[in-house]
């Protein structure tokens, strides 16, 4: 369906039908597991740069 039948069918619908119509603001799963995904990310990046931060204010950097 391109824009201009989208413009179509807006025209033959009166403003008490398109009062009506729903969609488009729910969350869904995905979208949830993609924020759940980032955070973990980022925690565990600073987690991670936290503790070297730590060890080498302490300087007590492991050898190789």
């Amino acid at each position: 369906m391109d824009m201009q039948d989208h413009q179509n069918v807006a025209d033959r619908l009166s403003k008490q039908e398109l009062l009506h119509i729903v969609g488009g603001k729910s969350i869904s799963g995905t979208i949830v597991n993609a924020f759940t995904s980032a955070f973990k990310t980022v925690y565990s990046f600073g987690q991670d740069f936290g503790g070297a931060l730590r060890r080498f204010k302490s300087r007590k950097l492991c050898s190789l």
